[in-house]
C-alpha cells in the first residue's frame, strides 16, 4: 500500500480517492432518493492550476505566452495573485495539495474523470465548471494579460474538457471585463460553442459595471439566449479590509461586498429594464446579504426617486426576477432563513450550487433537508429551475416524470 508522509501522519493514497472520501455524501443520496431527482450543480470549480502550462499553450499574444511559459520553467508556479488566503484550515482539509495522488485512467480527461466521482458521490448530474485560480484574474494590473488567459482557459475548456464529459459539464465562461472590447471578443467567440450556457464576470474588481462601454457586451450575451453570472470572492489587499485580522472575517464580508457593490449599480443604473431578458445570476456570496439590499434600496429609491429616473418598480421587485446560487447557505437561523427565501421567491430563483471542492461545500441534503420547503421548492431549486434556465434534458426517466410532475418541463 502505497503511504504518504502528510502534516505528520501517514496516510494511505487509496484513501485520497474522491469516492471513499465522499462515502456518507453517497449514502445521503441513497437515502434521499436523489437519483430519482434532477440535480443540476451551479457551481462548482476546476483546478486549472494542474493545467496551467497545458492550457497556456492556447496564449495569442506570442510575447505574453513566452514570458508566462518562462515563468513555470523558473518554478514561480501559479501566475495569477493570491485570492484564497488560508483555505486549508489548519490542517483540518488536505484535498488541495493531495489531490494530484489520486489515480485516473491516463486515456481519459483527468479533470472529467475527477469530476463525474464527485458527482456520482453528491448524486449531481450536471455542474457547471468554473475556474479557480482564473477567478483571481479581474485584479490583474494589465488588462492584455487577463484578456489572454482567460481567451487561453475558455479555448482549452470548450475544446478539450467539455466535449469529454458526455454532456453532463457545463459552463459560464470567464469574461475578462477589464476592457470591453475584449469582453465582446469573448462572446462573439465562444458564445455559441456546445455546453456554454453563459460568461462569468469573477467579482474581485471595483470597476462600475453600469458603464456604457460594457452595454456591446451585455446585449451579445443576451441575444444569444446566455446567462451572465457574477461570481464572488476575496481581496485580502482591499483597503477596506486591511483592518481585518482573519481570514474568517475577510471571507465574511468580502464575498458579499463585491455583490453588493455591482447588484446595486446593476439595479440602480437600469440595467434590468434594458436588458429584460438577460438572466443574471449571482454566486458565492451567501443568501444574508439580500434582505438587507433589499430594504436599503427600497428605502433609498423611496425617499429619492429622482436618482432612479429608469425604474419602473422597486430595486427590491428587479432583485426578485434575478436568481441566486445558493452556497453557501447562512444556517445558523432557520426563521431568518426561511425569511430570505421568501424575499428571493427562493422557489423560482434559487439555484443549488455545492462550491465543490472548496472547504465549505454543500451537498444536496442542504436543501433537501430545510423543514420549511414545499416539495416542489425542493425539485425546483436543487435541479428544476437550472434545467430550464440552461436547457438541461433529465438523464432518467424518473427524473422527467419529476420534472413534469413539478411544472418543469411538458410532458
Amino acid at each position: 500500500m502505497d503511504l504518504i508522509a502528510e502534516r505528520g501522519r501517514r496516510v494511505s493514497v487509496e484513501d485520497l480517492n474522491t469516492t471513499k472520501l465522499l462515502a456518507h455524501a453517497r449514502k445521503q443520496a441513497d437515502q434521499r432518493g436523489f437519483d430519482d431527482i434532477l440535480i443540476v450543480d451551479v457551481d462548482a470549480h476546476h483546478h486549472e492550476a494542474e493545467h496551467q502550462k497545458e492550457f497556456c499553450q492556447f496564449i495569442e499574444n506570442e510575447v505574453l505566452k513566452q514570458q508566462v511559459l518562462q515563468s513555470f520553467s523558473k518554478g514561480r508556479g501559479n501566475i495569477l495573485p493570491g485570492m484564497t488566503g488560508n483555505q486549508d484550515m489548519g490542517g483540518r482539509v488536505t484535498r488541495y495539495p493531495l489531490r494530484q495522488t489520486e489515480k485516473t485512467d491516463p486515456a481519459k480527461v483527468r479533470d472529467v474523470e475527477l469530476g463525474h466521482r464527485w458527482m456520482d458521490a453528491l448524486g449531481v448530474d450536471y455542474s457547471c465548471l468554473f475556474p479557480t485560480q482564473l477567478l483571481a484574474a479581474g485584479m490583474l494590473t494589465d488588462a492584455e494579460l487577463e484578456h489572454e488567459l482567460c481567451w487561453a482557459y475558455n479555448r482549452w475548456l470548450t475544446e478539450k474538457v467539455l466535449p469529454e464529459s458526455n454532456g453532463r459539464f457545463y459552463s459560464m465562461l470567464a469574461l475578462p471585463l477589464s476592457e470591453p472590447e475584449h469582453a465582446l471578443k469573448h462572446v462573439e467567440a465562444f458564445g455559441s460553442r456546445p455546453g456554454v450556457t453563459g460568461f462569468l464576470v469573477t467579482s474581485v474588481r471595483t470597476l462600475p459595471v453600469h458603464h456604457n462601454a460594457y452595454m456591446k457586451t451585455y446585449r451579445a450575451v443576451e441575444e444569444r439566449g446566455l446567462a451572465l453570472a457574477f461570481h464572488s470572492g476575496i481581496n485580502p489587499g482591499e483597503p477596506f479590509f486591511k483592518s481585518l485580522n482573519k481570514f474568517a472575517t475577510v471571507h465574511a464580508l468580502g464575498f458579499p461586498f463585491y455583490n453588493i457593490l455591482h447588484m446595486t449599480n446593476w439595479v440602480s443604473n437600469g440595467l434590468c429594464e434594458r436588458f429584460p431578458k438577460l438572466p443574471v445570476i449571482w454566486i458565492e456570496a451567501g443568501l444574508a446579504w439580500l434582505p438587507f439590499l433589499m430594504q436599503r434600496l427600497d428605502h433609498e429609491h423611496m425617499l429619492r426617486p429622482s436618482e432612479f429616473p429608469t425604474l419602473k418598480k422597486q430595486p427590491s421587485d428587479y432583485m426578485r426576477d434575478m436568481y441566486y446560487a445558493s452556497q453557501p447557505m447562512e444556517m445558523t437561523d432557520m426563521r431568518g432563513l426561511e425569511c430570505t427565501f421568501q424575499m428571493i421567491n427562493a422557489e423560482t430563483q434559487l439555484l443549488y450550487s455545492s462550491d465543490y471542492p472548496h472547504w465549505d461545500f454543500d451537498v444536496p441534503s442542504a436543501i433537501w433537508d430545510l423543514p420549511f420547503l414545499s416539495e416542489k421548492a425542493k425539485h425546483n431549486i436543487l435541479g428544476g429551475t437550472a434545467s430550464r434556465l440552461f436547457n438541461l434534458p433529465p438523464r432518467t426517466e424518473k427524473q422527467r416524470e419529476n420534472l413534469i410532475k413539478h411544472g418543469n418541463l411538458k410532458a
